[in-house]
């Protein structure tokens, strides 16, 4: 009865990004979550001076120097850091030698090394973790 005289266009494929959550099992049982937009050094990567960030960081690569941040901070198993480390709260997979400062958490993971003195409020240490230092827990007066 009714006829279309109107061609039909061919579908235009659109690029889609598939943006899903990655879950791993963390040493120590938990799942562990990796969030896009964080940033990455991976392994090969060697930085001589400061690292600063806001929000998330995995290093897997060499650092010499100062880490500063208000974030998360991932030390991987291939890391080696040299310097101290002030962030928010810092999870160590790797090896470092210096301070670390964290203001709500610091994790030590089996198979890391850390050479220095920890401060912060909860500090979570695996059977298998190596820790040549001091710690100081306790929660910033107000």
């Amino acid at each position: 009865m009714f006829s279309s005289s109107r061609k039909t266009e061919p579908a235009i494929p659109t690029a889609t990004t598939d943006v899903t959550t990655a879950q791993r099992p963390a040493p120590n049982g938990a799942a562990e979550i990796s969030r896009a937009g964080g940033g990455v050094l991976s392994s090969g990567v060697s930085i001589k001076g400061s690292v600063k960030f806001q929000k998330e960081l995995l290093i897997d690569g060499e650092v010499e120097g100062m880490i500063d941040s208000s974030g998360r901070l991932t030390i991987g198993v291939n890391a080696k850091i040299v310097g101290e480390i002030k962030t928010k709260s810092v999870i160590v997979n790797g090896t470092v030698d210096g301070n670390i400062t964290a203001e709500e958490r610091c994790e030590l993971r089996a198979g890391c090394t850390v050479r220095g003195d920890i401060e912060s409020p909860r500090l979570v240490v695996d059977e298998a973790a190596t820790f040549i230092g001091s710690a100081k827990i306790a929660t910033k007066k107000a």
